[in-house]
């Protein structure tokens, strides 16, 4: 028997919190290319080595550091004058069975593809350079789990990973604003770069979004060109965010700019790394893509950890994937928390605590709807292993 325990959470759901904070830093955000960095060089050697040797080996890549360029943007068309500088950095196992693996070669080869596919006004090896230092790891470390493997992977830490569900309105919001800025709307307004920071706060009734949008000075001709490109992202983002809730709304863009003296949030390759930004693996969104202060988050940097048995990537992961098929499946749940602890060698099916706290609707109890949640969280903690071939086929983000 797994120890799962339900219980009433003890506080008011988010939603009816008198005020509420929710980040989302976009894919262009310094931090964000870290984690996406990260993660692809993660994705990468495990295939490496399905492919290899036929199971996933011992590998870390979660210590990826950015260090920000300068550039001189200009309407028209600017420049970058020192480049941005990216260390790719963690373990990996570069020996085995006889056998010597390619790592380095393929982390590049993941970072670049990366780069290339999701910040496209990066020109690799001009306006960033890439550089790997990946330590030695050891096929005989841990047992890690593979394709090939019988038996659920032992626990490599003691820590753990928390999710939670449904999302409010206001973090709803801000996820699916990056989302589609930074999507549907950047295919169609190109002079929008992928740096896109998204604040949002609720006090009681009303929600204020603050958005930091970095523009691509080879789109804008002028300062007019540039005022009406923010008020185009401004206007998209208010009805976006009015679909979703019938609270009022108010959205800023760009709240730094002084446009009368010409001081404004202009890039060369639409990214704030090309003028001082640093970043860093872990920073940014958590495993939900989202930043929550009024709740409860995990430290542990999600992206770039190993897939099979690094409770910072799985219970994190799982968390979030436990507490959206409770809300999902079970009738009756405003708001819940899912907490999963594990404890060094230990499988990681069968974790020290499952915790799962919820508020339920008015005139439902936590013993109405206890059967199904634990049934549910069972389930997913069975299967946990699922978790692993998805991460490594890019059907779950990390950030």
């Amino acid at each position: 028997m797994r120890n799962i325990q339900i219980s009433e959470l003890d506080r008011k759901a988010v939603e009816d919190q008198e005020v509420e904070i929710v980040e989302r830093k976009g894919i262009g955000h310094p931090d964000s290319i870290c984690d996406g960095i990260a993660e692809a060089v993660s994705r990468g050697l495990s295939q490496l080595y399905l492919d290899r040797v036929g199971k996933v080996l011992h590998y870390n890549t979660d210590e990826t550091q950015l260090v920000a360029g300068r550039a001189a943007p200009a309407f028209g068309g600017g420049e970058t004058l020192d480049p941005i500088y990216i260390l790719i950095v963690g373990r990996a196992t570069k020996e085995y069975d006889e056998q010597t693996l390619p790592v380095e070669r393929v982390a590049l080869e993941s970072a670049r593809a990366y780069l290339e596919e999701n910040i496209p006004e990066l020109d690799v090896g001009t306006d960033v350079i890439l550089d790997v230092d990946l330590g030695e790891g050891s096929g005989d470390l841990q047992d890690v789990f593979g394709e090939e493997a019988v038996e659920v992977p032992m626990a490599n830490d003691t820590s753990f990973g928390v999710g939670h569900a449904p999302l409010t309105e206001t973090e709803r919001i801000v996820l699916d604003a990056e989302r589609h800025l930074n999507g549907p709307y950047a295919e169609e307004h190109p002079e929008l770069g992928q740096d896109v920071k998204i604040m949002g706060k609720r006090e009681g009734d009303h929600i204020d979004i603050t958005v930091a949008a970095a523009m691509i000075d080879s789109y804008i001709s002028d300062i007019e060109e540039y005022v009406d490109a923010t008020d185009r992202v401004e206007a998209f983002v208010t009805d976006l965010a009015e679909s979703h809730t019938d609270r009022t709304v108010h959205v800023d863009v760009n709240t730094a700019d002084d446009v009368d003296e010409g001081s404004i949030y202009l890039t060369t390759t639409g990214t704030s790394a090309e003028q001082g930004d640093d970043g860093s693996v872990g920073r940014g969104n958590r495993a939900n893509g989202l930043i929550t202060p009024n709740r409860p988050m995990s430290m542990e940097a999600t992206s770039g950890k190993n897939p099979v048995n690094h409770i910072g990537k799985i219970y994190n992961l799982l968390s979030t994937d436990i507490a959206e098929a409770v809300v999902d499946e079970v009738d009756g749940i405003r708001d819940l928390q899912v907490r999963l602890l594990s404890q060094i060698g230990r499988p990681i099916d069968q974790p020290h605590v499952a915790d799962a706290q919820v508020i339920t609707e008015e005139g439902v109890t936590v013993a109405d709807i206890e059967a199904d949640a634990r049934a549910i969280i069972d389930d997913r903690l069975a299967n946990v292993t699922d978790v692993t071939r998805r991460v490594i086929d890019g059907d779950l983000s990390t950030f």
